[in-house]
């Protein structure tokens, strides 16, 4: 009997044994093995701060293990002396979950610099771009190597970090949170090149929290928990409930649980309202939306259609052309940032790192940020206050570590935005919350605590004007829904039609500009 050929998925291209790392007390990888084939798409899993991405990161050479060993292609690394230039050499690339891109600079530029082709002495710009436009066409990536990078979309600008892995020769792909800051239609485009390269040999590692994700392209996933590997499963017969069972070691309510609203009077009213963008052409257009005392209403749209003038307007990080925005009866128009937070703003915005947190502060000082003055005995902070706060607060969420003194900036992702949410669902004289994208980058099991903070917030009375890419986090938290395209009102709707079947389908119309309905709620 002939033996059986072996398959591409049978080679083993990236090998990780007990590799452990610890940040102080804090043990982040805890003798950890993982084995990555090619041509397959390997998902890494787990809650945040589990260890997923120090563990990529060490693959990678960005951060040494203390202990253990790293095989990539058969080839044995020594882990003190590893890095991403020995990485990149051996076929390895990682596309970070914040790009690390020059905005002003091309996307040929982007792409080749620190590995800048010449002519002579002069940089050979044009056989870069040939380069990387065959690249492009070959893979379907469709990027203009010419473009500038800050007028790019976030999915081009993705789509330009995978190029410049792709042009330095790497074959094994590091993803982590490919889809974070995607629209749907994104997502599909990213899931198509993946298959592509995959058919092509190479072998993709993928961090994420979307568990449905996982199930669709997945061949092989490891499972972390709290630095370890706990388990690990085939792609094929795998479901989102078992995954996300074996992340947190509990069954995972996957649906939100939710009573009819019950609202009161109208807290946010916002009238008519229009604002310029970034570009200096309109980008808000005589919108108008009003939320009620206990009810959520969500926005939602394909980034670039006025979400962010919205929210900006409404904070008094923008000014609109014309409009009003008044809460509680009390116009807002004139009000600065810190007047609006005293009457009752709370604000959990997109960008946490540009918006919500100081990297450099420790989880006490941001979980009090911009309320340093309740917290105070005269010109000084009041510690034993202040350690009361952080204690209340990390319970409150699950933040972990659980160390208040941690700075923020060596945390996961997920527990920077717990503790956003908590300090924002925490001020004293909220009357509206303003949520942008409370659960980017968060774990299934943060996600559904997320969801009952919110819920909770709404019963006890608070608005809340909710932002969200993620359809079904909208479908199925708000009370009522708005559709914005092209800087308008293109839907609204009531819990009543959010519970039709085809609801889904008919927000994704408008979306898209399909459907110019402008139903009254």
């Amino acid at each position: 009997m002939s033996e059986s050929v072996p398959s591409l998925a049978d080679e083993v291209v990236l090998e990780l044994a007990g590799v452990s790392r610890r940040f102080g007390t804090n043990v982040a990888n805890d003798k950890v093995d993982l084995v990555v084939r090619k041509g397959s798409v390997h998902a890494v899993v787990g809650e945040n701060g589990a260890g997923k991405s120090t563990l990529m990161k060490i693959a990678y050479g960005q951060i040494r293990a203390d202990e253990g060993s790293i095989r990539i292609k058969g080839r044995q690394m020594p882990i003190a002396k590893h890095n991403p230039m020995k990485a990149i050499e051996l076929g390895v690339g990682m596309v970070h979950q914040h790009f690390m891109l020059v905005p002003p600079l091309s996307v040929a530029e982007n792409v080749v610099l620190g590995r800048e082709p010449l002519k002579g002495l002069v940089l050979d710009l044009d056989k870069a771009a040939g380069e990387l436009q065959a690249l492009s066409e070959k893979y379907g990536l469709h990027v203009d190597p010419t473009a500038i990078v800050e007028t790019l979309s976030v999915g081009e600008q993705q789509r330009v970090e995978i190029i410049k892995v792709l042009w330095q020769g790497c074959d094994i792909l590091i993803l982590d949170e490919p889809t974070a800051v995607l629209t749907p239609l994104e997502v599909d485009q990213l899931f198509d090149v993946l298959r592509g390269l995959v058919a092509e040999g190479v072998a993709v590692v993928m961090i994420t929290h979307k568990l449905d994700e996982v199930v669709a392209l997945a061949d092989d996933i490891t499972v972390m928990r709290r630095g370890k590997v706990v388990d690990t499963l085939e792609g094929q017969g795998a479901s989102v409930e078992s995954i996300a069972q074996a992340m947190v070691g509990r069954s995972v309510l996957l649906q939100v649980a939710k009573a009819p609203a019950n609202p009161g009077e109208d807290v946010l009213v916002v009238k008519a309202l229009s604002a310029l963008g970034q570009s200096g052409l309109p980008a808000l257009r005589d919108v108008s939306v009003t939320v009620r005392a206990g009810e959520i209403v969500g926005v939602a749209g394909v980034e670039g259609n006025g979400q962010s003038e919205l929210q900006e307007c409404i904070v008094g990080l923008r000014k609109p052309t014309s409009g009003t925005v008044a809460v509680n009866g009390q116009d807002w128009s004139g009000m600065h940032v810190a007047e609006r937070y005293r009457s009752g703003l709370a604000h959990v915005p997109e960008d946490r790192h540009a918006r919500a947190i100081v990297l450099d502060f420790s989880i006490a000082d941001n979980l009090i940020l911009g309320r340093h003055r309740e917290f105070s005995k005269g010109p000084l902070i009041d510690r034993e206050a202040r350690a009361k706060e952080a204690e209340a607060r990390i319970a409150d969420v699950d933040i972990r570590p659980a160390d208040a003194s941690v700075h923020a900036g060596t945390m996961s992702g997920g527990n920077q935005q717990k503790i956003v949410i908590a300090r924002e669902l925490n001020r004293p004289a909220n009357a509206i919350l303003v949520c942008a994208q409370p659960t980017r980058g968060v774990d299934i099991g943060a996600i559904e605590l997320i969801h009952k903070q919110v819920i909770a917030a709404r019963d006890a009375g608070l608005a809340v004007l909710l932002f969200s890419a993620e359809l079904a986090e909208l479908q199925s938290l708000s009370d009522k829904l708005i559709v914005l395209y092209g800087g308008e009102v293109a839907l609204r709707m009531d819990a009543e039609e959010l519970a039709k079947e085809g609801a889904r389908a008919k927000i994704g119309a408008a979306m898209t500009g399909a459907s110019a309905s402008q139903e009254s709620a």
